[in-house]
């Protein structure tokens, strides 16, 4: 019998076959209890106006239609329990963005209230709407105040710099596009209690906010999420709303109400990524090493804050990526405007901070006219003076300079480099480039309040184990990771711990699934769990077998002491007839971190992650098309708990980030209607879009922090990996010349590229007739 750890194994995700063979239940495929009805948004079609009120009557004739609930029928506070409490439940006096809500048809069947919904006619009187960055920039239209980040005299050092630059870039949001769409079933309960089942990343929250809309007690509201059918940040606050939505409409009908969106009304009522537009001024040395820098940062948050602050600051956190900057400002403008509020989505504001320091040193590369990985090289954090962030935070686990070296060398990056040298002198219409970029990504909510978990572990008189915790499983492996630690603490096979599905009422007050915290804080949460029952059990056999606690052994479904060896079901059975305690709760709290909100400054992460990512990239310049020739990755995961798990993170991960800066373009037209709405016109990548080539290793140590199995985050930090696409493809634009100057911003679509190469032929021809 092998004593291997579970943990550490690559197991099969828990619900693998069931998934494979269509019988793993999303909201959707629940039984639907008799006299359920059905509920569908009503939509402003205009993006700003004065609503003076519905025209309902055409609907509520149709059969089949209930009840058509707006405004005017909340029982209580009009505005959604949100940290800034500036979104409505439904529009009432004014809509701010195409696709708001403003009321629901509740009906007996989904495709009458959905038409019916459509019959439901708005009266608004039109106002003048702010549909962009600039618009918002020029009207100082905020969603929250602007802050700013300073260290030492940026102004002055660019000043006396030997090289300076000034630019301006801009990245494009991204829609989430789960497979499974938002949804909620709502099912009223006896004495006034709801049951609701949400889609969610944040069971918790949805609970708070329908108590809040509902008027109840939070212990009157449990909501409950098996798993999702993919999240990626768009079900952390944004599932709330149909929740309260259904909620809303099970208390006033007193029948149990779901609420699914079609992907139309998805794209056009769901937030996105936010949009960034940057400035900067960048002072530097002849070899490329950073002075200073200052930056404006400003997003497009869309009509309400929703998330928007925390996804801002974790922007300016991340600005600095790997790179130790001295002297630096950055200004943050969060930009109210009238489109769908913006929201998390994986990485949270990191990967766009990113996007503007990586641009960056590629500009200073070209100017310089070397190669772009020394510039990268040159300003690396390291472990002497040079390792405090802008925001105070100590880098004390710097792995970059050594993991860089090691995927130069193993994806023999300066030999491809030469022979690209050679293949673009002899190509004028391809051309190739390749560009190694690192990634370190700190890891925690920075809203400190949220680095907590509670778990809880029961044990049967079978010896088999259900585990209850507060993480919801978005198909990222989370419940898998957590029944691998537990099983580990008791010495027992995989099979025989399960999970259950998370529920507020078995753990109260968790965080939301984010922040790539996922494993860090549930499976240590369930570890300990998992511990104070092992304790127990290990000293009533002691006792039984006159033993030492510490020569108490769980192995392989057995304890074992000097005197003999025990299955464990059996030590189980007769700790229950002594009366030992079989279940037990633990609860855990990130250490270390701190920050002041208000200063921006202290610890807000427990430890970063790290990794790099070698692109390259084949460009034809007539027409702006790409196509990628080959990825190395080299990520590091710490000890891994669950080596597959980790892979696909990485290589699901690695291909949204090249989605988002490539080929997903979200377009809205002058009269604030998103026009890529449905996978007809926003395109994400397909396995058509990856290469043969895809190389992905691990980092072969262990987490330096005593984080649980010594491993480390893995959700978000390889979406950051990407960045070396772009890299790529600019420095591919580049090769045609390298005297000229060119902007390419993101996505980077064939039409994008070649406004980037018609800028740079423009100089060109501009030069050869002077």
């Amino acid at each position: 019998m092998s004593s291997l750890p579970v943990a550490g194994q690559s197991v099969s995700h828990e619900s693998a076959r069931a998934q494979i063979t269509g019988r793993a239940h999303y909201i959707d495929d629940l039984p639907e209890i008799s006299g359920t009805l059905f509920a569908a948004p009503i939509c402003s079609p205009q993006a700003h106006g004065l609503l003076t009120g519905l025209e309902i009557t055409q609907a509520l004739a149709m059969q089949g239609v209930v009840r058509v609930l707006q405004a005017c029928d909340l029982p209580g506070d009009p505005l959604l329990a949100t940290f800034v409490h500036d979104e409505p439940i439904f529009a009432s006096g004014k809509v701010e963005h195409v696709g708001q809500v403003i009321g629901i048809v509740v009906a007996t069947d989904i495709n009458t209230a959905r038409l019916a919904a459509r019959k439901v006619k708005a009266h608004i009187e039109p106002l003048a709407p702010v549909l962009s960055i600039e618009q918002a920039l020029l009207a100082k239209s905020w969603v929250l105040p602007p802050a700013t980040l300073v260290r030492g005299e940026p102004e002055k050092v660019i000043g006396t710099a030997a090289h300076r630059l000034s630019g301006r870039t801009r990245v494009g949001g991204q829609e989430h596009f789960y497979l499974e769409g938002q949804i909620a079933y709502a099912i009223p309960q006896e004495q006034g209690r709801l049951f609701v089942h949400s889609s969610t990343q944040h069971p918790g929250e949805v609970q708070h906010w329908v108590a809040h809309a509902l008027n109840l007690p939070m212990h009157w509201v449990t909501v409950e999420t098996r798993r999702m059918g993919g999240g990626f940040g768009g079900k952390e606050t944004q599932a709330g709303h149909l929740a309260v939505w259904a909620a809303l409409a099970a208390q006033l009908t007193g029948r149990p109400v779901k609420m699914r969106l079609d992907r139309d009304e998805d794209f056009m009522i769901t937030g996105k990524r936010h949009n960034f537009l940057a400035q900067y001024d960048v002072g530097f040395s002849a070899d490329g090493q950073i002075h200073a820098l200052q930056v404006i940062l400003a997003s497009q948050c869309g009509f309400s804050a929703d998330l928007s602050g925390p996804v801002n600051d974790r922007a300016m956190f991340h600005l600095d990526n790997a790179y130790y900057l001295a002297h630096v400002r950055i200004d943050s403008f969060r930009c109210k405007t009238n489109t769908q509020s913006n929201t998390a989505f994986r990485g949270f504001g990191g990967p766009q901070g990113m996007f503007v320091i990586e641009t960056i040193m590629g500009e200073i590369a070209r100017f310089l006219k070397i190669d772009a990985l020394l510039v990268r090289q040159r300003n690396l954090y390291d472990r002497a003076a040079r390792n405090t962030t802008p925001y105070g935070m100590v880098v004390e686990d710097n792995i970059l300079p050594e993991l860089i070296s090691t995927l130069e060398h193993s994806s023999q990056y300066q030999d491809r480099q030469e022979a690209i040298r050679v293949w673009n002198a002899e190509h004028s219409q391809l051309k190739r480039g390749i560009a190694l970029t690192p990634v370190k990504f700190g890891i925690s909510f920075t809203a400190t309040q949220f680095n907590q978990a509670g778990a809880l572990v029961q044990v049967y008189t079978d010896g088999s184990v259900l585990v209850h915790h507060g993480g919801t499983e978005m198909g990222q492996g989370l419940h898998t990771k957590v029944c691998q630690i537990v099983a580990d603490e008791l010495g027992l096979p995989f099979e025989q711990v399960a999970i259950s599905a998370s529920d507020t009422s078995k753990i109260a007050n968790a965080s939301a699934t984010a922040a790539s915290a996922g494993t860090d804080l549930n499976a240590r949460a369930a570890q300990y769990a998992a511990q104070e029952i092992r304790d127990k059990l290990s000293a009533f056999v002691a006792g039984r077998d006159q033993c030492k606690l510490s020569e108490v052994k769980f192995v392989n479904g057995q304890i074992i002491t000097p005197a003999q060896t025990s299955d464990f079901v059996d030590i189980v059975k007769a700790a229950y007839t002594a009366r030992i305690q079989l279940w037990s709760d633990g609860f855990y709290i990130t250490p270390k971190i701190h920050y002041d909100k208000t200063t921006l400054q202290g610890q807000p992460f427990y430890y970063f992650a790290y990794g790099a990512a070698c692109v390259e990239v084949i460009l034809d310049t007539l027409t702006g098309e790409h196509k990628i020739c080959g990825i190395d990755i080299l990520h590091d995961v710490g000890t891994s708990i669950n080596p597959a798990i980790d892979l696909g993170q990485i290589e699901g991960g690695f291909v949204q980030g090249m989605g988002w800066l490539t080929s997903e373009e979200l377009v809205w037209n002058p009269q604030g209607h998103l026009i890529t709405h449905a996978p007809s016109t926003y395109k994400i990548p397909t396995a058509g879009d990856i290469p043969e080539h895809f190389r992905v290793a691990f980092w072969p140590q262990a987490n330096r922090e005593p984080n649980v199995f010594g491993s480390k985050a893995v959700g978000e930090p390889p979406l950051m990996l990407a960045l070396a696409v772009i890299e790529a493809l600019r420095e591919a634009v580049a090769s045609m010349d390298r005297e000229a100057t060119f902007s390419l911003n993101a996505p980077a679509t064939p039409p994008e590229v070649l406004n980037a190469i018609e800028q740079l032929r423009a100089q060109i021809k501009s030069t050869v007739l002077a």
